[in-house]
């Protein structure tokens, strides 16, 4: 049977596919991934974006061009954004400053407006990303709050969507779901399915560590202490008045550590690029499948594309800088460097290159200098500052050679000094050149340092 041709992008959400994990230790269970990356907006939040804004057309609170208010971790803002364009609403998101760029681009790229906020505050701050779309809303004429965490339609679309369309993929020979909390939606309205056709399928609690709602899904209370967390979308220092932990049989509290390794491995393994919260379920997936003495048949989900984290789980350095990938340690000030020369990941300048290739360089790779190589060595410096007194009268210089630019006077620093030589290096406003006898290792600047003081602590 040919495929559909569908008549918009809202036609195309939900009916996600069901891929079975062959490659990664299920130990006697059989695993299956709902991939609802494959959602227009790539995520699972699609299809309660739908349900959210057609639930407030049919109440009568949203007129033609009105404005939607909603704080989102993202990617129910990515799916209000899907529908809210399609049918001509203005929208306005509050989202906590943990939020990967790719997201921001996203949102604003279908024409939402963002307001960033605090991620490291609790409900009752002023700064508190939900507190402050409440506030906004109220303040906001002829507009419409959301309401994710409180709307009945968020479960509705679960209930009424995605459980189904599990039961029916499953051929109703189904053991365990295993999925996370953010606004509740999604595991209520799973739990309301299940309870109502297959009471025996059980429950399964993804979170994250530094969250409280694993231990409040086994004791029936929050812990006094939450810590924050890096995973995005899911977790909580509250309870989603939405969520019903009623069907909850086991939970499982997931480090961010683990889930970003996890995210990695399945894309490795199995080929499928997903996001942070796709780690965290998938861990706990694979933690209770290779706890059971028995074969049973559980789904997780992939709950967004991974395309949207490639600056933070998918990128090795910035997962060098959270501590959640190890290298080879040299007990010197070469641990400190993020971009190891010796690994060919230092970002360099041949010397028969011009100045707009080292500008164009900084660029890409976000850096504000770059070492000038010339056979292997290294001949000078190249920043900001050294290209802007090049080109400031005469912006044709930008084609000059590199070495025009250059700082040929190098302070280096020996790959087994103290790291408080370092200080002393910055106090000149420079950053320390690490040499090995007499070769290049690489750059230390200050965030490099303040990197490898907060893993140490």
């Amino acid at each position: 049977m040919a495929n559909p041709v569908y008549g918009n992008a809202l036609d195309m959400i939900g009916n996600t596919p069901l891929i079975a994990v062959r490659r990664l230790d299920t130990g006697p269970c059989q695993l299956f991934l709902k991939l609802e990356s494959q959602n227009p907006g790539g995520s699972i939040k699609d299809r309660i974006g739908l349900y959210l804004i057609e639930a407030a057309e049919r109440a009568g609170k949203i007129k033609p061009g009105g404005t939607l208010i909603e704080a989102t971790a993202g990617n129910t803002g990515l799916g209000l954004a899907l529908v809210a364009a399609q049918k001509g609403y203005r929208l306005l998101l509050v989202i906590p400053d943990k939020m990967s760029q790719e997201k921001i681009f996203h949102l604003k790229a279908m024409g939402a407006e963002v307001m960033m906020t605090r991620s490291d505050v609790s409900k009752g701050h002023p700064e508190y990303y939900r507190d402050v779309a409440e506030r906004l809303a109220r303040e906001t004429p002829d507009c419409h709050f959301v309401n994710q965490f409180g709307n009945p339609a968020n479960a509705q679309a679960h209930e009424e969507t995605t459980a189904p369309e599990i039961w029916e993929q499953m051929d109703h020979r189904l053991d365990a779901v295993v999925c996370g909390v953010g606004t509740g939606g999604t595991l209520a309205g799973l739990t309301h399915f299940f309870a109502r056709v297959a009471p025996e399928v059980r429950m399964v609690l993804a979170d994250p560590a530094g969250s409280g709602l694993a231990s409040f899904a086994t004791t029936g209370r929050l812990p006094e202490k939450m810590t924050p967390w890096l995973v995005e979308g899911i977790g909580g220092d509250s309870v989603p008045p939405v969520a019903d932990f009623s069907g909850v049989r086991a939970a499982y509290s997931i480090p961010d550590s683990q889930a970003f390794r996890t995210c990695r491995e399945l894309l490795a393994r199995e080929g499928i690029i997903a996001g942070t919260s796709t780690g965290t379920l998938l861990a706990a997936a694979l933690r209770y499948c290779r706890e059971q003495t028995r074969s049973r048949r559980v789904v997780t989900f992939a709950c967004d594309s991974g395309n949207k984290y490639l600056s933070k789980v998918y990128n090795d350095y910035w997962m060098l800088d959270q501590g959640f990938l190890e290298r080879e340690r040299c007990g010197d000030l070469r641990d400190l460097i993020a971009r190891r020369h010796s690994e060919h990941a230092a970002v360099t300048v041949n010397s028969t290159e011009t100045v707009i290739a080292a500008y164009r360089r900084m660029k890409l790779y976000d850096v504000s200098q770059v070492p000038v190589m010339q056979d292997g060595r290294i001949v000078g410096i190249v920043d900001e500052e050294d290209i802007l007194l090049e080109v400031i009268d005469n912006p044709a210089h930008f084609n000059e050679p590199v070495t025009e630019a250059m700082a040929s006077h190098l302070v280096t620093v020996s790959a087994d000094a103290p790291v408080s030589q370092l200080m002393e290096i910055f106090k000149r406003g420079m950053v320390a050149i690490v040499m090995h006898g007499s070769e290049f290792q690489g750059l230390i600047t200050r965030i490099d340092l303040l990197n490898w003081l907060r893993r140490r602590m």
